[in-house]
């Protein structure tokens, strides 16, 4: 598969893999900026891309923005139909600015088969063991 990717500005940075065993590709801050304690900031990459269809890109955290900075990336869901600017929500956690820099890895993205579907309302639903439990009704042990 082909992803195409335009350069919005000259120093944006292409996504790239780590490794090639890597599920994500890192994306990159294309802007200095500070994100407040408790506050979150959607950060310009400077790119924009083309999808095919019948995928879309999720962003997620990348582990060490989440667990050694407390800054984690919040719901990412790019369309095949976008095609502006990739901007990417991140959140931090803490009770100290944190600084983004430009060329700054700061989440990765996936992509995703997805599958289209028809949405039918019906009066009932189907019995199941599990019925309405959730939000932990199977215990933590």
């Amino acid at each position: 598969m082909i992803l195409q990717i335009k350069r919005l500005t000259p120093t944006a940075k292409l996504p790239i893999r780590a490794h090639n065993t890597d599920a994500g590709y890192d994306w990159f801050a294309d802007e200095d900026l500070f994100i407040p304690p408790q506050e979150r900031v959607c950060v310009s990459t400077g790119i924009a891309m083309a999808i095919p269809q019948g995928y879309a890109g999720l962003f997620w955290d990348r582990s060490s923005m989440a667990v050694k900075f407390g800054i984690t990336t919040l719901a990412g869901v790019i369309d095949a139909g976008y095609r502006g600017e990739v901007k990417i929500a991140l959140y931090n956690t803490t009770q100290e600015p944190f600084k983004i820099e430009k060329g700054m890895k700061i989440a990765q993205m996936l992509i995703k088969k997805v599958e289209s579907f028809t949405v039918t309302e019906v009066e009932s639903l189907d019995d199941t063991n599990r019925g309405a439990g959730g939000f932990g009704s199977t215990g933590t042990h």
